[in-house]
């Protein structure tokens, strides 16, 4: 045997060969011979022969001289052994039939994705995406989209506008006007929806509508009442109540000057350009109208020991004349109120029926709309029952007023002694004289006392004057109605007995069937 070396420089390989291998080791009698070459090792190709004797145990008694394996046998094996190889050269994904050069394509042929369509989800699936989907809004609340009923509305009547534009077309012969289209109201809601009336012409409105209509109704008004309408303009379309008081404290101040000082010409103008003018007053609405109304014109005027001139409120000789007139003037503007509408009780009284407890409100009462509601109710009451030991009295209490704060309309029920319904719409943060006096408005006799208790005997108690959402009447309820029992004891002792029926008559001639 001949040594050879590696190609590396290492230690000698040992190289045998087949015809060393059989002068080496004598072959037995029978035996079957078959010679395979490898490749194999990793700082060099070593190659080695080996032979594979198998004896011939078909033979009994002493073995015969076998026949050399065939030819074909031999490259049978040695293709055998060659497929092996190139099965774990050739890596994951192949087959043995491909080319070296060939790959599988990774992705299908579009047929074949159409012949075979993505299944969808399980069930099981989804009802685990779903309480995903929960516990992730619950541990972050999603910010509040534009959901609220403005903008429902606003978005419908874009829709009623573009229908109204494409139907006045020239397409469309013959239609010229296009009627509003009636709100759908539902005739199971126990209110149409919640209503104001504009204290200047006394007209319904709806939410949407009032502060458009108040504008309007006060824009009317500079015809009949310059000075009144200048107020109220100053006072309802300026939202910021800060500014709008520095801007009428200062205007008092340059109306007491004038009548402090009716002969001194200093202080019978205003310097528009001023610096107090500007910030104070000129950024108000309503403030150049006021000015003109009570007697002051705009004149230029040039400025002393200065080039060109200047724009000034100049008070008029006939308003010079009348000083008590200014210092009017001046109490009005001090002593207004921004116009705002009011909301409408809509009173209305039922027969006795035993859907008295029964309340399906419109969307208007809520704050959120109807269904964000009610999703937010489930998944607090959900979080309440698992954290209710873990939470003291204070904090469940702290967490049921900031869920009243939602409400911002409640609309209460009383039940009368005869059984008749007494219903009416107030504000969530009313208090409760607003209530009291809005059921004494209702009866015969007015001056009698009488109580009003809550679901599960809760007695309201006018004195205390404690808001509607605070003594949980919102977003509806039911309250019960009871004269005093010791107005009644004496009226028994005088031998009188109250009236049967507790209302008004003209209240009684308009009584509704609870539906």
């Amino acid at each position: 045997m001949k040594p050879r070396r590696g190609p590396e420089g290492g230690g000698s390989v040992p190289l045998a060969t087949a015809s060393a291998d059989r002068k080496a080791t004598p072959r037995p009698l029978g035996a079957c011979e078959a010679i395979v070459t490898c490749a194999a090792g990793t700082s060099g190709a070593v190659i080695f022969s080996f032979r594979c004797l198998a004896a011939c145990s078909s033979l009994p008694g002493p073995c015969a001289p076998a026949p050399r394996p065939s030819p074909l046998g031999r490259r049978h094996h040695e293709e055998e052994i060659k497929a092996d190889i190139k099965f774990k050269s050739a890596g994951p994904g192949q087959k043995l039939t491909d080319s070296a050069g060939e790959k599988n394509p990774k992705e299908k042929s579009p047929q074949l994705a159409l012949r075979q369509p993505r299944q969808g989800p399980t069930d099981e699936a989804q009802m685990a995406a779903a309480a995903a989907l929960a516990r992730l809004e619950q541990k972050q609340p999603r910010a509040r989209g534009p959901t609220s009923q403005d903008s429902i509305r606003n978005q419908v009547r874009k829709e009623l506008q573009a229908e109204a534009t494409s139907s006045n077309s020239p397409g469309a012969p013959g239609i010229n006007v296009v009627p509003e289209p009636k709100e759908e109201i539902s005739p199971h809601l126990a209110v149409p929806g919640v209503y104001f009336i504009c204290p200047l012409t006394g007209v319904t409105l709806k939410k949407d509508q009032r502060d458009a209509h108040i504008k309007e109704a006060i824009l009317s008004h500079f015809s009949t009442d310059p000075v009144a309408a200048s107020i109220m303009k100053i006072h309802t379309f300026n939202r910021d109540r800060d500014r709008v008081k520095l801007g009428v404290d200062t205007i008092a101040k340059y109306l007491d000057n004038i009548h402090l000082h009716p002969e001194e010409e200093k202080y019978q103008k205003i310097k528009l350009q001023n610096k107090v003018f500007q910030e104070r007053i000129n950024c108000l609405e309503g403030t150049h109208e006021f000015f003109e109304a009570i007697g002051f014109r705009k004149v230029t005027l040039p400025v002393p020991d200065q080039e060109g001139s200047e724009e000034f409120y100049v008070l008029g000789e006939a308003a010079r004349a009348q000083p008590e007139s200014l210092e009017q003037h001046k109490r009005r503007l001090l002593d207004a109120e921004p116009v705002r509408a009011m909301l409408d009780r809509q009173r209305r009284v039922f027969r006795p029926s035993a859907l008295a407890s029964h309340f399906e409100l419109p969307a208007d009462f809520f704050s959120l709309t109807a269904e964000e509601v009610k999703r937010e109710q489930r998944l607090r009451t959900e979080a309440v029952e698992r954290l209710s030991s873990l939470r003291t009295k204070a904090m469940r209490e702290k967490e049921e007023q900031r869920e009243l704060r939602k409400y911002t309309y409640a609309l209460l029920r009383v039940r009368l002694p005869d059984g008749c319904l007494l219903q009416g719409t107030f504000y969530a943060r009313e208090r409760l004289p607003v209530l009291f006096q809005f059921v004494r408005e209702a009866l015969q006799n007015d001056w009698l006392p009488f109580e009003l208790r809550a679901s599960g005997g809760q007695r309201l108690v006018e004195d205390q004057a404690l808001a509607l959402n605070e003594c949980g009447l919102v977003p509806s309820a039911l309250l019960t109605f009871s004269w005093d029992a010791s107005v009644l004891e004496d009226m028994k002792a005088a031998g009188a007995e109250p009236a049967t029926s507790v209302l008004r008559p003209e209240l009684l001639a308009a009584i509704e069937q609870l539906s």
